[in-house]
């Protein structure tokens, strides 16, 4: 942990791995409840799953060979490094659990993989998953993360999740207890959430047996529900300078639980696909920046 920041991802996997370790986004092909009409249709919207995966990822594409030409990837930097398949895409426990496990066991046998990181919704996690995933824990690293990307029921229901905050407790707790790191995702800055509402993340969140917290900014992208809206009132959103957005962040790490890891603060979606806000800045620019401020207010 560095002076006066917060536990980065990085730190925290160089604690359980004595090698460096890179993850691999995986689309599995799965899709989502409020996509195929279970809880509504359309999906979230803010999202277009294209915003946030990599090249070689594709549904089509098998997890052996997806993971290949991420290796292939990432390998020409690092010879020795191991990889976390990182089941990102849509909804990956939202399956058959044969289906579910043979894909997650597809990963695992493929050389060099030393762990899963699955991304779902607090409302797709049955028991008989939870139980597989137990047993899957016990012999390989895994991180389940939970899209929860608001506190506020309201929020939820505005920008179509299909789940509420409650839902999100309950199955963090199911999880925790059953010996499987967890995470939780939000997003900052969306429609209708004050600074205050955004701060009380922190502390909700604080409450919860949670590993890891991953947090971005809202991006407006296109050919989403979101961007429509926006282009009908823009008023009703409030899109973040660098500066704004950094110091939200520094203030809601005071509000957070301090032994939580830190996977991200930002996500940068392509450019051809983003409307705003356009920061220019890579991830670890930002991060930068954000280091800066914390020692200055430290």
């Amino acid at each position: 942990m560095k002076q006066n920041t917060y536990r980065e991802f990085g730190d925290f996997l160089s604690e359980i791995f004595p090698y460096k370790v890179q993850k691999i986004s995986i689309n599995a092909g799965f899709t989502c409840p409020n996509r195929d009409g279970k809880k509504g249709f359309g999906g979230c919207t803010y999202c277009n799953n294209q915003s946030f995966s990599p090249q070689y990822s594709g549904p089509k594409k098998s997890v052996s060979l997806q993971l290949e030409e991420g290796i292939q990837f990432f390998s020409k930097k690092y010879s020795e490094m191991k990889y976390l398949a990182y089941f990102q895409a849509y909804t990956n426990t939202y399956d058959d659990i044969d289906k579910l496990l043979e894909k997650y066991n597809e990963a695992l046998n493929y050389p060099q993989v030393v762990g899963l990181i699955i991304g779902t919704r607090p409302d797709c996690m049955p028991n008989e998953l939870l139980d597989a995933l137990q047993e899957i824990s016990k012999k390989h690293f895994l991180l389940v993360e939970y899209g929860a990307e608001s506190t506020h029921n309201k929020t939820l229901e505005y920008i179509n999740r299909g789940h509420t905050y409650e839902e999100t407790v309950e199955t963090v707790w199911r999880t925790h207890a059953k010996g499987i790191r967890c995470g939780l995702h939000l997003i900052l800055g969306l429609p209708g959430e004050s600074r205050e509402m955004i701060l009380s993340h922190a502390d909700k969140i604080s409450e919860l047996p949670l590993t890891t917290v991953k947090l971005h900014q809202l991006q407006l992208i296109r050919h989403t529900k979101m961007a429509k809206q926006f282009a009908a009132n823009p008023e009703k959103f409030n899109l973040y300078t660098v500066d704004e957005y950094i110091d939200l962040c520094v203030e809601f790490l005071k509000h957070l639980n301090p032994n939580f890891v830190i996977e991200r603060f930002v996500s940068q979606s392509p450019k051809e696909l983003l409307i705003a806000p356009d920061w220019g800045l890579k991830n670890y620019e930002f991060t930068d920046k954000l280091h800066k401020r914390l020692c200055e207010r430290a």
